[in-house]
């Protein structure tokens, strides 16, 4: 595997959003190796609290559709409310320390190969921060 793809957190294609993950209203999509990022497409987050719970399970359950459907493998936001310890399972879930999208697609491709390998780990996965 040397490309990966992954979703950041956005409301406006430029900054990280300043909530958890799941309350993002798009997902900008990226193809990245450890030379370059490709932007793929925006996907609106139409996925809702079910039972305005928080850290609803069945939210988590439809973000993770939602993405999965296409072919994400890394999550990324600078925030992730309880529903990570559900997340993680199915994706490499990343908090960034920086708030632009484009400064962070350079800190992942530099990262590559330590996503690469907590992405192996399967649903035994831990977070990243980076």
């Amino acid at each position: 595997m040397d490309r990966i793809k992954v979703a950041f957190a956005t409301d406006n294609g430029k900054t990280f959003i300043n909530r958890h993950f799941g309350d993002a209203d798009f997902y900008d999509i990226y193809e990245i190796n450890e030379n370059n990022a490709d932007f793929l497409k925006r996907i609106t987050n139409t996925i809702e609290e079910v039972k305005n719970v928080h850290a609803d399970p069945e939210k988590a359950k439809g973000i993770a559709g939602l993405l999965k459907k296409e072919g994400v493998q890394v999550v990324v936001s600078k925030k992730f409310g309880p529903n990570i310890k559900r997340i993680k399972k199915k994706f490499v879930c990343i908090i960034m320390a920086d708030d632009t999208i484009n400064t962070s697609l350079k800190s992942l491709c530099e990262n590559i190969r330590l996503i690469f390998n907590e992405w192996a780990k399967s649903e035994k996965r831990k977070h990243l921060v980076l």
